[in-house]
């Protein structure tokens, strides 16, 4: 239970991993560790679509998923490389002899009710358990070595309309056949999906490394890959371009505003100047978090990124750091308005405006916290610490040099 550990899913997936990785490799088995997606739900952390002209076979196109594939699998931080394409395979088909079964009473619908039941089992009933938040189902079934094998099908028995009991092997034969292959579609365009997992490194850089990889060793003429599918690399791409039409839509609005509060065009922008003052806590915040906290779980990088909801954070920011400059030069306007040297009124606002500046930020650091454990939320908390720190510190010093620097009487200028 999460209450009983200290260490979250995501870092107990990394310290299995190369363990199971090796027994499926002693197995030859294939093997996939799935994780509930910290975002929205995609098909894999990274997919790669493989698409071919029309001339072009199904097979082939596999054959240039395979390349791919290989491509993946020669990347250290990237593992579960899969494509959506399955292995030939046969498959037994039941062929019904109709005429037999009209003459037991049976007809195709029951044989194959029965079939079902003797090789999946059934649900009569459910249970209600108080110690169980779902029902549990009560499901009856044949042990597994009555119920595998063409000898043991054969000699299923069913009722009759006359109460006697014929065997399925009576109304019909089994026949082998190869196991038809699923040809997947997207926008009426064959497809091949080759996904993968990200270990210790973001899809962002994975999908780079890989694009140079296959700059030297392309897909054969005729074949097109897409990374902007159905992984988190389109997500990412979508969410940062609507967050960053949505920052700069935030400025617009704040700067208009500013406008109206200040009557002035020059003076909203000095205001304004604090917001880009986040960006130099956010980034080297990040860097230096995973620098000093950031930690190896068997060889894996187990780090915090900078993620969409940082960039919400960021957004988040530009109206909260605003608040700082406007009550300096607030202050530094009625000082002046009451006689006070120009000068002095300067030196008084980041003396005077000190403490409740800085209280501001701590409580609004010391708020937001706990959510740094959030495996969703933690990049927003982080991204409010970081620049809130950076731009308080910056604002007690940018605003009030910025302000003097423009708006010094004539007489200083000319001392």
């Amino acid at each position: 239970p999460r209450k009983e550990r200290s260490t979250g899913s995501h870092t107990l997936i990394l310290s299995m991993r190369r363990d199971l990785e090796d027994i499926a490799a002693k197995h030859g088995a294939s093997m996939e560790l799935v994780e509930v997606p910290p975002g929205p739900p995609v098909l894999a952390t990274i997919v790669a679509e493989i698409y071919a002209k029309p001339h072009k076979t199904y097979d082939e196109i596999i054959e240039a998923a395979e390349h791919v594939k290989g491509i993946m699998q020669d990347k250290e931080f990237i593992r579960d490389v899969d494509y959506s394409a399955q292995h030939p395979h046969d498959q037994y088909v039941f062929i019904l002899d109709r005429e037999k079964a009209a003459l037991h009473g049976l007809d195709a619908r029951e044989i194959l009710k029965t079939l079902n039941m003797f090789a999946g089992g059934s649900t009569p009933a459910v249970l209600h358990s108080p110690y169980q938040r779902e029902v549990v189902e009560i499901r009856v079934i044949l042990p597994l070595e009555k119920r595998t094998g063409i000898f043991n099908l054969e000699q299923l028995q069913l009722v009759s309309r006359t109460g006697d009991l014929v065997s399925v092997g009576e109304l019909g034969y089994f026949e082998k056949v190869r196991a038809d292959q699923p040809i997947l579609h997207k926008n009426l365009r064959r497809v091949v999906y080759v996904t993968a997992e990200m270990v210790g490194q973001p899809p962002g850089e994975a999908v780079l490394d890989m694009k140079s990889s296959l700059a030297e060793s392309p897909l054969p003429a005729g074949f097109s890959l897409n990374w902007r599918g159905e992984g988190e690399w389109k997500i990412t791409l979508d969410v940062f371009r609507d967050l960053g039409l949505a920052f700069g839509f935030a400025l617009i609005i704040i700067y208009l505003l500013l406008i109206i509060q200040t009557g002035s065009l020059g003076l909203p922008l000095l205001i304004m100047s604090a917001i880009p003052l986040t960006l130099m806590g956010i980034m080297p915040g990040f860097f230096l978090l995973n620098l000093i906290t950031g930690r190896e779980v068997d060889g894996f990088a187990d780090p915090v990124f900078f993620t969409a909801t940082a960039m919400i954070g960021m957004i988040a920011l530009g109206g909260i750091v605003i608040r700082n400059s406007l009550v300096l030069i607030d202050f530094i306007g009625s000082a002046i308005k009451k006689g006070q040297d120009f000068t002095e009124a300067i030196l008084q606002s980041g003396a005077v405006r000190l403490r409740p500046i800085v209280l501001t930020a701590l409580t609004t650091a010391i708020g937001v916290s706990p959510i740094t454990m959030d495996p969703v939320f933690s990049g927003l908390a982080w991204a409010l610490i970081f620049g809130l720190f950076a731009s308080t510190m910056f604002t007690l010093v940018l605003i009030p040099v910025s302000y003097y620097m423009i708006y010094r009487p004539k007489s200083q200028l000319e001392e």
